[in-house]
C-alpha cells in the first residue's frame, strides 16, 4: 500500500513540475515577443525595470537586483550595460561600499517601463490567467510561494514581484 502511495505522489510530483516547466517554456517566450514587437523591449530588459520601478529609490545595490531579476540573474551586469547604452538605466559608485554599485532606473527607463506594463499585463492575463478560475490563480499562488518561502529564509531569493 505504501509502495503505491509513493509511486501515485511521484507521478503527481513529476507530473506538477513538468506542468510549471511547459507553462513557463511557452509563455516566457510569448511574452517577450509581444514586448519586442510593440515597444521594442526585450522581456529581460522589462524584467530589470520592473524590480528598479518598484524599489525604494527606484534604485537598487548591483548585487540586489541580481537576486531580484527573474529571467537573467547570471546576465544581470550585461544587461545594465546594455540597458545604460539605450539610457533607460545608469549606474553609480556606491559611496559606502566601492566594490558596489548602484542601478537607477532613468526618467527614459521609467517611460518605456510605463509603456511596455499594459502589453505586459495583458499577455499574463490572455495568456495564463483567463484560462484559470479566480480560485485557481489563488491555489496557484499559495502553493508556489510556499515553494519559494523556505528558499527565501535560506538565503535564496527567488522573487516574489508584482507586475
Amino acid at each position: 500500500m505504501a509502495a503505491t502511495r509513493n509511486s501515485r505522489r511521484r507521478h503527481l510530483e513529476t507530473s506538477a513540475w513538468g506542468a510549471l516547466l511547459q507553462v513557463h517554456a511557452r509563455l516566457v517566450p510569448k511574452l517577450d515577443g509581444d514586448l519586442k514587437r510593440t515597444t521594442g523591449l526585450p522581456l529581460a530588459w522589462y524584467d530589470v525595470l520592473l524590480e528598479l520601478a518598484g524599489a525604494s529609490d527606484t534604485r537598487l545595490r548591483m548585487s540586489d537586483l541580481g537576486e531580484r531579476v527573474v529571467l537573467s540573474r547570471t546576465r544581470v551586469s550585461r544587461l545594465v550595460a546594455e540597458m545604460e547604452t539605450h539610457g533607460l538605466v545608469q549606474r553609480d559608485a556606491n559611496p559606502d561600499d566601492r566594490r558596489s554599485a548602484f542601478v537607477t532606473i532613468t526618467d527614459a527607463g521609467r517611460r518605456r517601463y510605463r509603456e511596455a506594463a499594459p502589453i505586459y499585463l495583458r499577455g499574463i492575463a490572455e495568456r495564463f490567467a483567463d484560462r484559470l478560475a479566480d480560485e485557481e490563480l489563488a491555489t496557484i499562488t499559495a502553493a508556489l510561494q510556499r515553494v519559494v518561502e523556505p528558499a527565501d529564509d535560506s538565503g535564496d531569493r527567488a522573487g516574489s514581484r508584482p507586475a
